[in-house]
């Protein structure tokens, strides 16, 4: 997909991703959790997590809600910005922290991450795609392999507030 055909989905989507954030921290993890996302090729009953970490450059902190899955009690996310050429701006922050911190509805952790590789990664990808089918056409839209991501809880924290973030991601 070019930088411009992902320009404009992102700008479709903008005000939507932002006020999906918003009610999900508003709301402490009520709501948000699970979307009904069919109008863009989803699940009616699809499954949100929010991310939060740092800015590599910036030192901002950011949050972002992403579908994700849960498979052998590892969170799984996937880097496809709608299938743009290029990485989204969360995962290039996140391979630069060796923790993440995520949240899960009402429930916030600290964690590891990795990326599943070889046959894991098949096996991985394939759920994933089960599980958020609109994912498939994400890839076919670019060369490059949308990373996955497995989160692991190792500490239960805070829910997240809005307060938490001190940037707000454009795009």
């Amino acid at each position: 997909m070019s930088d411009e055909s992902s320009a404009a989905i992102s700008a479709q989507r903008r005000d939507w991703v932002f006020e999906h954030r918003e009610q999900y921290l508003r709301s402490g993890g009520a709501e948000g959790h699970i979307m009904d996302i069919t109008a863009v090729g989803g699940r009616s009953f699809a499954t949100h997590c929010l991310i939060k970490y740092k800015g590599r450059k910036s030192g901002k902190i950011f949050i972002t809600p992403l579908c994700y899955a849960d498979i052998g009690g590892e969170v799984v996310i996937c880097a496809s910005k709608g299938g743009a050429d290029h990485h989204p701006a969360w995962y290039l922050n996140l391979i630069d922290s060796d923790e993440v911190e995520f949240q899960i509805a009402t429930q916030a952790f600290r964690g590891s991450w990795r990326e599943p590789e070889g046959a894991e990664r098949e096996k991985v990808w394939n759920f994933f795609i089960d599980c958020h089918p609109f994912y498939a056409t994400y890839q076919e839209s670019t060369d490059r392999v949308l990373p996955l991501v497995m989160m692991k809880a190792e500490e239960a924290i805070a829910v997240f507030k809005e307060s938490d973030a001190t940037g707000i991601r454009q795009s």
